[in-house]
């Protein structure tokens, strides 16, 4: 039998892909000190706030912060963690991104939000509204802490303390007690400063002055 001259589509694809080398694959720098100093900063500004600093009742100053910083700036960070196979990171840094752009949305006029709670025949129901908003992220919060228990004890430390933090200022929410609004910002306050240290431990690697460590846990036993 004689032999076809025509080249078979397997054989094409061999002889094209012998002629082209691999394409290179493009590394990815960490994302995680953006995504972790934008929480951080947000998280600060608004919990000093919590707790009246310097006076300050009236949170809105923080409304920038939490749309370019905490809200965008954080949501980038979580899709570039996609891009790197960060799966635990990509949606923690996208949740909470998209919680700061939410909470910015609460403070902005044009939303519309506070009006309608102001038009309605029982105005205070918007604290109530807020503390139903903030008991879900506490949930979801509670849920990354579970997921954190076998990354690091920096990060189980973070989650945990974010939690108490939704928690303490849904009940102030709920129970339309000050005093309680003012611990949950004190939480927040801490909870800000771990993720500063965890977004540090984060940047500094073997080429810098020093480290910091974020805690492993043990290895998972077979």
């Amino acid at each position: 039998m004689a032999s076809s001259s025509k080249t078979s589509d397997v054989e094409a694809h061999y002889v094209v892909g012998a002629s082209h080398p691999p394409a290179r694959r493009i590394k990815l720098g960490n994302p995680g000190p953006l995504g972790l100093f934008s929480f951080a900063s947000t998280t600060l500004i608004l919990s000093l706030y919590n707790v009246n600093a310097r006076g300050i009742d009236t949170p809105n100053v923080v409304v920038g912060m939490a749309l370019f910083c905490g809200g965008l700036a954080q949501f980038l960070a979580g899709m570039w963690e996609f891009a790197t196979g960060n799966t635990f990171g990509a949606t923690a840094f996208t949740s909470y991104g998209a919680f700061w752009l939410s909470f910015a949305t609460l403070f902005i006029p044009g939303s519309g939000i506070a009006d309608a709670y102001a038009a309605s025949a029982d105005p205070a129901k918007e604290t109530d509204a807020i503390a139903i908003y903030l008991t879900s992220w506490m949930i979801v919060t509670f849920l990354f802490f579970i997921g954190s228990l076998r990354k690091s004890v920096g990060l189980s430390v973070l989650f945990f303390s974010l939690t108490i933090t939704f928690m303490l200022l849904a009940v102030a929410d709920y129970q339309k007690n000050a005093n309680i609004g003012k611990a949950g910002g004190g939480f927040g306050i801490l909870t800000a400063f771990i993720a500063y240290y965890c977004g540090l431990a984060e940047l500094l690697t073997d080429e810098d002055i020093f480290t910091i460590p974020l805690g492993k846990y043990p290895p998972k036993m077979a």
